[in-house]
Order: structure tokens, then C-alpha cells, then sequence
């Protein structure tokens, strides 16, 4: 039930799913750090150390046993948070007390966390674009042929499709795929490093033993699942891979804004119109509103996240040699919020993009609106080709009609006759049956067709068949 009478983010009551909450929860963060420390206690087990089977069983047992009220109660004592939890591992493992967190610093457990985390949260970001993807192509393939007005400028330009258009939303989102799976593909653990990076503890530990301590760390990234650790760092992993990784967020951001924008104004048009619920008011005061309330949710967090890159970035920038803790306070909330704004993001898309709704009728009534203006050129090829006429004056003479048909359009609000008055023109000998065979709005889309088979097939699909297992996705709007 949620607090009334202290702040909540609305990431966490309103936008961000509890998968991805979770994954930035208290109880993902220190089952984490005890994973991290087993990891450790194994390895140095195998590796020689004076570290126990029953001890690394121990600890291993109660990785899911946290007493959270102890481990506030010594956060409060010791004001440090790993050292609090340290202490509360070790009172529910005695045996395994004294060699917890052996040879390690804070950001042993905190910074490869981090980054477990954002491999974790990364991996739900992406199966949930590749739905959004799946969806969006499908759409484009059966609008694929469908006419209507492609805009320049805002302003009414040569005709596309509407399944041609899905693909220029799909394919940018295709290129926050490629993105994402980078930044998966390069994540490297911190592994054990020391307090300034030169693993100074653990040659203590090893006796100088270089083999092992590089062997150590090997151990330690197979076991949480990654193939390496980052090859040199100070006392944390260098702050440009939040910046990567929340730039990355922000990339698909954009494209879900351009997105977004799009529709609300194809909705205006009354050409497009995302879902829109039975029992569902679009204003409290005008019962006729259907207003693009999800498309401009997604507006509205994609702004935030767009943004929220400047916070790794000056993070990045100002870190003093091997380490300083200005980056906490602001890491915590910019890199956790960018995944929750991005994961309530993708949410939405899923849900528009599953029940997007086309007006054929009103698509075509504003494409004939403006098609008499763009079959000019075709109009006079073909008096050129077949009937002999002159380009340069059918040219001209269609100018002016043209300006005298988009005056009565604009300034008297009717019809737009241009075609009425070319047939009745004596300069143009053409027919109105060859008029009407020229004006099938059609013969003015140009490849689309085509273009969204060969894009749908040739970059979208396979994509589709190398992840059928999570296909399928669905996302319900509560509010």
C-alpha cells in the first residue's frame, strides 16, 4: 500500500515495472555482495588461502538469510555500510566470520554489484525492445502498401506508407539494439582490485604470488558469469561505463520520443491513434476527448532520461586519480532512474505498439486532398510523352493553376480542384479516365513495398528468429 505521508517516487508507484524494480532493490544489491563474498571465500579456498569447504558452504547457505534490522543497527554504529554488513554475515556465520571480505575494500562489493546490476537490468531492457521491434515490423508489414501523406517541414510532402513509416521508427530502435548488446558484450567485472587498484592485499595474501592473484579474479568473474575483469583501475571501475551504459538508455529514449511525437500528431490528424480503453476518460471537462495520454507519458519520461545523461557524464569527468566519493550520492539515483524511466519506457511502447489503430478512410481523404498538387508531374510526362506537349509550358501553365486552386483550398475552404480545372484547361488534351488512372494514390509511393519487405526481412527478422523464446510480451496499462 503505498506511504501518504512521505515522498515515493512515481518510477516505483506509477511507471517502472517490479521486475526492474527489483533489480534495484536493497535485497538484490546485498544478496549480491554476499554472492560476490562466496565468490571470494571459494577462490581463495582453491586457490590455497587458509579459507575452509565449510566455511564457503556456510556462508553460501545464508546468502538469502539477511537480518536487515541488524545491519541497520551497525550501519548507525559504524556509519559505513559494507563494514555493517560484513558483521551481520558473520553473526549468522560464525565459523565463516573471520574470513569474510578477506583481502578486499568496499568497492569489492559495492562496484562489481554495480555492475551485475546493470548487466542484469541491461538484459530486461533488451528483451524488452526486441518485443517493441517485433511488434512495430509486423505492423509495417501489413501497412506495408497502404498510401498516405509522407511530411516535410510538417508540411505535406510526396506520399509513403504507413507500414514504411513503422519502418523508420523500427529501424532506429534496431540501432539502440546493436547499442545495448555492445554494452552487454563489454561489460567487464571490477574483480578484486584494492584500495587503489594495485592489489596490494592480495600480494600480501599470496605471498607475491602474481599467478594467483590473477587467477583470483578469473575465478571470481566465471562464478557471477562474466568472461574478465576490467585490466586496470584505481579503486573503482572507471565511471565512463555508467556513462556508456545511461547513454545507451537514453539512445532508445530518443528513438521512443521521435516515436511518441509522431503518433500524438497522426492522432490530431485522426489518421492513427494509440489504444484507448472502453471505460476510458480523455478529459474531465471535454467528454469527447480521446487524447494520446500513453504516447505522451513516453514524451514525458523520455525527456527525463534524455537528460539524465549529463549525470554520469560530469561523474565521469570529475573523479580525482583513483578514486572520490562524490560519485556516490548522484550514481545511486542517475543510473538506477535511468534504467527505471527506460524500463517504463519500453513498458508503454509495448502496450502502444500491440493496438495501434489505423483510419483507412481518413488516410485516404487527406491524401487525395493533396494529391492533385504532387500528380502534376506525372500529369505532364504523360502529356509530354504521349500528345506531344511542351514541358515548359505545361509547367508554367500548371503553376498557375495550381496557385489558383491552393487559394480557393486556403482562403475560401473548399475542395481542392486542381484536376477540374487541368481538364477543362485546353492546354492539357488528356481525359478523365487517364486522369483518374494517374490519380491512384498508389502509383506515388514508390518502392515502399518493397523497401518494407526487404528491411522487415533482411534486419528485422533475424533478430526475431534468434529470440522466439521471448517473444510475446504484454504490458496493461493500470493508470
Amino acid at each position: 500500500m503505498s506511504n501518504t505521508n512521505s515522498y515515493e517516487s512515481p518510477f516505483c508507484t506509477r511507471y517502472a515495472s517490479e521486475e526492474m524494480q527489483y533489480i534495484f532493490s536493497a535485497d538484490k544489491k546485498f544478496t549480491t555482495w554476499r554472492r560476490l563474498w562466496v565468490a571470494l571465500a571459494r577462490a581463495e579456498m582453491k586457490l590455497g588461502l587458509k579459507v575452509t569447504q565449510e566455511q564457503v558452504s556456510e556462508l553460501e547457505a545464508n546468502i538469502d538469510n539477511i537480518d536487515y534490522e541488524k545491519a541497520a543497527e551497525m550501519e548507525f554504529k559504524f556509519r559505513h555500510d559494507v563494514m555493517a554488513h560484513v558483521h551481520t554475515y558473520g553473526d549468522a556465520c560464525p565459523n565463516a566470520a573471520g574470513i569474510i571480505h578477506l583481502g578486499a575494500t568496499s568497492c569489492y562489493v559495492g562496484d562489481n554489484t554495480d555492475v551485475i546490476i546493470m548487466r542484469d537490468a541491461l538484459n530486461v531492457i533488451r528483451r524488452k525492445l526486441i518485443n517493441v521491434i517485433a511488434q512495430l515490423s509486423g505492423f509495417a508489414m501489413e501497412y506495408k502498401d497502404m498510401p498516405c501523406l509522407a511530411y516535410t517541414h510538417l508540411q505535406p510532402a510526396q506520399l509513403t506508407t504507413v507500414g514504411k513509416r513503422a519502418t523508420l521508427w523500427t529501424n532506429e530502435l534496431l540501432y539502440d539494439l546493436k547499442e545495448i548488446e555492445r554494452r552487454i558484450s563489454d561489460l567487464q567485472l571490477l574483480g578484486s582490485k584494492g584500495t587503489t587498484g594495485t592489489q596490494a592485499s592480495f600480494v600480501e595474501l599470496f605471498k607475491g604470488d602474481t599467478d594467483k592473484i590473477k587467477l583470483l579474479e578469473q575465478m571470481i568473474a566465471e562464478e557471477m558469469g562474466f568472461e574478465s575483469c576490467v585490466p586496470v583501475s584505481g579503486q573503482t571501475y572507471s565511471r565512463k561505463v555508467d556513462s556508456f551504459v545511461v547513454n545507451a538508455l537514453a539512445g532508445i529514449a530518443q528513438s521512443c520520443s521521435k516515436f511518441s511525437h509522431d503518433m500524438r500528431i497522426l492522432q490530431s490528424f485522426k489518421e492513427m491513434e494509440e489504444p484507448f480503453e472502453k471505460s476510458q476518460i480523455g478529459s474531465s471537462a471535454m467528454a469527447y476527448k480521446r487524447n494520446p495520454m500513453r504516447c505522451e507519458r513516453i514524451t514525458s519520461l523520455s525527456r527525463y532520461l534524455m537528460i539524465d545523461v549529463l549525470n554520469p557524464a560530469f561523474t565521469s569527468g570529475t573523479q580525482w586519480f583513483e578514486r572520490t566519493l562524490d560519485d556516490s550520492a548522484n550514481k545511486r539515483i542517475s543510473v538506477a532512474e535511468a534504467f527505471l524511466a527506460c524500463d517504463a519506457i519500453l513498458n508503454i511502447m509495448i502496450n502502444v505498439t500491440s493496438g495501434m489503430v489505423v483510419y483507412p478512410k481518413i488516410i485516404r481523404k487527406r491524401v487525395m486532398a493533396e494529391l492533385p498538387f504532387m500528380a502534376t508531374e506525372n500529369i505532364m510526362m504523360d502529356i509530354v510523352e504521349n500528345k506531344g506537349g511542351n514541358r515548359q509550358e505545361l509547367h508554367e501553365r500548371i503553376r498557375q493553376l495550381s496557385m489558383e486552386a491552393g487559394k480557393q483550398v486556403k482562403q475560401e475552404g473548399l475542395d481542392n480542384d486542381l484536376c477540374d480545372r487541368i481538364l477543362n484547361d485546353p492546354m492539357f488534351p488528356i481525359t478523365k479516365e487517364e486522369m483518374d488512372a494517374i490519380m491512384q494514390p498508389e502509383n506515388f509511393t514508390g518502392r515502399c513495398p518493397q523497401q518494407v519487405e526487404e528491411f522487415v526481412n533482411e534486419c528485422v527478422k533475424p533478430v526475431l528468429d534468434a529470440n522466439k523464446d521471448i517473444l510475446g510480451e504484454k504490458f496493461e496499462m493500470k493508470n
